[in-house]
């Protein structure tokens, strides 16, 4: 069966969301985080997965 592309979703993966628990649960558990860091590295890097990443993982 081929793929229907007419039924894509307009999720952004590359950002994390604070509005959407389950996102901001992944980032505590993955790097040990309280809830309160984790949604202050959301809001200083505007959500980019990326960059929230390399902040903690020490990594340019």
């Amino acid at each position: 069966m081929v793929d229907n592309k007419q039924k894509m979703d307009n999720r952004d993966r590359s950002k994390v969301s604070a509005s959407e628990d389950y996102e901001v649960q992944y980032l505590m558990t993955k790097f040990d985080l309280s809830k309160n860091r984790a949604l202050e590295l959301i809001a200083k890097h505007g959500g980019s997965r990326k960059k929230i990443e390399s902040e903690l993982t020490g990594s340019v």
